[in-house]
């Protein structure tokens, strides 16, 4: 099972057709993102993923912070070349390594971050840099200028965005070639279809990545109740996984899982396979080969037009699953 590659935007990046998650590889802070962290079974799920095609790794300095970074360090080690790496900056890390949850993409800071993170990652230069979100206080023209001087220093191969919108990306774009957008993107979460992202990406030639293709665990099938996420997981605390839509969210998964047994398919793989279909590289989150072996198969299923319309009127456009963040969080898209 060979991955397909693709082009991610117009400006030279190939990536396979799906990339993979790293953040709930290592811990958060004080906080389990999902679960426990096993780092010997997270560094043998990158090397399958190798294996299998899957060299694209999604992470970002603020994971851990610095832990994840670390960790893809460790399991890259000796094949540095044979993989695609994407980080973020944006979410302010004091000299102490603490989070100040001050976002910070002056150009100071963006010079400061990238050396960090190069340096965490053990290599000396990122194939794919993205600011995390967007800073209010600071011009995007300024924060592109900047990555635009990594790009031609050799530290960063191509410069993206995540959570923003139509306009701060043709702004930013303007400056230097945007390559990609990151944004949640899922049958659960479609709000960069209805505020005309993706049409402006798809004017301009820019890639779309999407994370938690799998609304952060929902589409997975394994979630029945509340309880069944880990005391300290931060889901918990999110709208989408509060009482007022949860058990309407179960009903709608319960329908996407009888469509995939028709199909022979897991839920999982369903709702990946719809994400590729619409021309987006998704990048789903495991930890564990097993995960991870059922999502790469995903890229192998093709679905029919017939298939897509069935699934888009189980979750039609404009379906309200509850929001995918705190309201903290949420003040910090774009």
């Amino acid at each position: 099972m060979e991955i397909k590659k693709i082009n991610l935007g117009n400006q030279g990046l190939v990536v396979p057709l799906m990339g993979l998650g790293c953040m709930g590889m290592t811990g958060f802070e004080e906080a389990n993102m999902y679960g426990e962290a096993d780092e010997q079974e997270a560094i043998a799920t990158i090397h399958r993923s190798l294996e299998l095609g899957g060299n694209f790794l999604d992470t970002a300095d603020l994971y851990g912070p610095f832990k994840n970074e670390q960790l893809i360090a460790n399991a890259i080690a000796g094949n540095r070349d044979k993989y695609i790496i994407a980080t973020k900056f944006g979410w302010e890390i004091d000299d102490n390594d603490k989070v100040t949850w001050a976002i910070n993409g002056k150009k100071e800071y963006v010079k400061k971050a990238v050396e960090r993170s190069l340096k965490n990652l053990n290599t000396d230069y990122i194939d794919l840099y993205y600011l995390h979100r967007l800073d209010k206080s600071t011009p995007i023209e300024e924060t592109i200028e900047a990555m635009s001087e990594l790009v031609k220093e050799g530290k960063v191969g191509y410069i993206g965005l995540s959570e923003v919108s139509s306009e701060t990306v043709k702004r930013a774009h303007a400056i230097h070639p945007i390559t990609a957008v990151q944004s949640e993107y899922s049958l659960f979460e479609r709000t960069v279809e209805e505020r005309g992202v993706l049409d402006t990406l798809q004017q301009l030639e820019i890639g779309f990545v999407a994370y938690s293709p799998l609304g952060r665990g929902f589409l997975s099938g394994q979630i029945r109740t509340i309880d069944d996420l880990p005391e300290n997981d931060f889901r918990r605390a999110i709208p989408r996984f509060q009482e007022t839509h949860f058990y309407k969210n179960i009903e709608l998964v319960k329908a996407i899982e009888a469509m995939a047994e028709e199909r022979n398919i897991t839920s999982s793989q369903l709702a990946i396979a719809w994400i590729i279909s619409k021309g987006i590289l998704p990048i789903p989150g495991t930890k564990r080969r097993k995960y991870l072996e059922q999502n790469l198969a995903a890229a192998q299923i093709e679905l029919s037009e017939t298939d897509i319309l069935k699934l888009e009127s189980i979750v039609p456009l404009g379906t309200d699953t509850g929001n995918p963040y705190d309201e903290f969080s949420m003040g910090l898209i774009d």
